[in-house]
C-alpha cells in the first residue's frame, strides 16, 4: 500500500471532495464546497510531497512532470474510489491536488435528472454539451446520463478522457474508456480515430480546441451521439463560446452545423446544501426549431428570453433552477443569491416567489462576487467526533 493511501482513506471518511497537499501549509480539503484547513496536521515540505507523489505517479507523468512542471493522471484504490491528481510547481515547491471520482457512480434517479435532461441520453444523434465551471459537477452528471444509456439501450459507447474518470462496466452496452496521453496523442486524434471503431456514442471530456469542437460536431452530424464538456456559465453563452473559436470567415458555418447538429446544453453550477452536501441547480436548453434558428441567424441574444416561455419542452433557467431549491428548502437564499448568474433576476424571482431575502446580509460581496463562493473555516469549527488525518513526516 502507498503511503498517501491513508489521506485518501481519511479523506473518503471526511467526505471530502478534494485533497490539496500545498507547501508551508497543513493539509487542506474541500468539504461541502467550503475549503477546510486541517490545522492539527504537520505542515508540508516539498521532499515531502514529492516522496508521497512519486510512489504513485505512472512513469510517463513522472517524465511529463520533469518536462513541463506539472501533470494529470488517475489512481485507484480498489474498492474505496479513484482520483484525479493533479501535481504542479509553485514557488514554495511541488504541490498536488486530488479529486475524488466515486468508485460507485450516482444514479439519475439520485442526482434526480429532469425528465428534459434524460430524454438527450435517448437521441439518435447530435450533439449535447454539459456545461459549467470547474468543480460544478459535471463529471457526475454526464456519469449518470451514460450509466442510464448503458442500462437502457444496446449500443457501443466510446468515452476520451483526460484521464479517465467514472469507469462504468458493461451493461447493455459496450464500452470502451481512452486516456489522452496514455492511449491516444489528443482528444481530436482519438475523435478521428473512433470513427472507424463502429461508434453510436462518443464522451468527449474536453472539448477544449477548435480541432476537437470541430471534429465533435461534425461527428454529430454524420449519425453519431456525442457528449462533451465545456466551461461557460450558461447555456445561452455555450453557443456563443463554440462559434468564437472559429475564424471569423467560418463561423457563418459553424452557426449552421450547431443549428442542425446541437440538441441540448445543460449548465449547471453546485449549491450547498443546507444540510451537509452540495446539490446543483441545472440550467437546461433544448434545441428546437426556433432555437435553431436563432443559432443559425446568430441572435443568441434571444435564446434566453426563448427559455423562459420553452417550460412545454423542458427548458429551465439556472434562476428558476435556483428558486426551486430555495423553495424546497435544499439551499439558503443567500447561496442561491451568490451563485446566480443574473443577480438582478433572481431578486424578482424571489419577490414573485414569496422568497424572504435580505440582501443587505451579503455586504460587499454583492458587487464583486462571482460563481465561487468558498469560504474557509479551520478543524477547530468541525465536530468532535469527525475522524481526523494521521500524518506523519518522515
Amino acid at each position: 500500500m502507498a503511503e498517501i493511501d491513508e489521506l485518501f482513506r481519511k479523506m473518503v471518511e471526511m467526505g471530502a471532495s478534494d485533497l490539496h497537499m500545498s507547501v508551508g501549509r497543513p493539509p487542506i480539503i474541500r468539504e461541502s464546497g467550503e475549503i477546510v484547513r486541517l490545522n492539527d496536521m504537520p505542515i508540508l515540505t516539498s521532499d515531502y510531497n514529492e516522496r508521497l507523489i512519486m510512489e504513485i505517479m505512472p512513469a510517463k507523468n513522472i517524465q511529463q512532470f520533469e518536462e513541463n512542471w506539472d501533470t494529470d493522471f488517475a489512481y485507484e484504490i480498489k474498492g474505496l474510489a479513484r482520483f484525479r491528481a493533479n501535481v504542479f510547481k509553485d514557488r514554495d515547491g511541488v504541490g498536488m491536488v486530488f479529486r475524488q471520482i466515486p468508485e460507485e457512480i450516482l444514479t439519475a434517479d439520485q442526482l434526480n435528472l429532469p425528465d428534459a435532461v434524460r430524454k438527450l441520453c435517448y437521441l439518435s444523434k447530435g450533439l449535447v454539451v454539459v456545461t459549467g465551471p470547474t468543480g460544478s459537477g459535471k463529471s457526475t452528471t454526464l456519469a449518470a446520463m451514460i450509466d442510464l444509456i448503458n442500462k437502457t439501450r444496446s449500443e457501443h459507447l466510446i468515452t476520451i478522457e483526460d484521464p479517465v474518470e467514472f469507469v462504468h462496466k458493461d451493461d447493455k452496452c459496450l464500452i470502451n474508456h481512452r486516456e489522452v496521453h496514455s492511449h491516444t496523442k489528443s482528444f481530436s486524434n482519438a475523435l478521428r480515430a473512433a470513427l472507424r471503431q463502429d461508434p453510436d456514442i462518443i464522451l468527449v471530456g474536453e472539448m477544449r480546441d477548435l480541432e476537437t469542437i470541430e471534429m465533435a460536431i461534425e461527428t454529430a452530424e454524420t449519425g453519431h451521439l456525442v457528449f462533451g464538456t465545456l466551461h461557460t456559465n450558461t447555456a445561452s453563452s455555450t453557443v456563443n463560446r463554440i462559434v468564437d473559436v472559429f475564424p471569423a470567415n467560418r463561423q457563418a458555418q459553424i452557426k449552421s452545423m450547431l443549428a442542425t447538429g446541437l440538441k441540448g446544453v445543460i449548465a449547471q453550477t453546485l449549491c450547498k446544501k443546507k444540510t451537509k452536501g452540495r446539490i446543483a441547480a441545472l440550467e437546461t436548453l433544448v434545441i428546437t426549431d426556433g432555437i435553431a434558428n436563432l443559432i443559425r441567424e446568430g441572435k443568441t441574444y434571444q435564446i434566453e428570453s426563448q427559455m423562459q416561455i420553452g417550460a412545454r419542452h423542458g427548458m429551465v433557467l439556472l434562476n428558476d433552477a435556483l428558486v426551486k431549491l430555495v423553495k424546497e428548502n435544499q439551499v439558503e437564499a443567500k447561496e442561491a443569491y451568490m451563485k446566480s448568474a443574473n443577480k438582478e433576476g433572481l431578486l424578482k424571482a424571489f419577490k414573485t416567489a414569496d422568497i424572504d431575502f435580505d440582501i443587505s446580509q451579503i455586504g460587499e460581496t454583492s458587487s464583486t462576487e462571482t460563481n465561487n463562493t468558498d469560504t474557509e473555516k479551520t478543524t477547530s469549527e468541525e465536530p468532535t467526533n469527525k475522524p481526523k488525518l494521521s500524518l506523519k513526516l518522515k
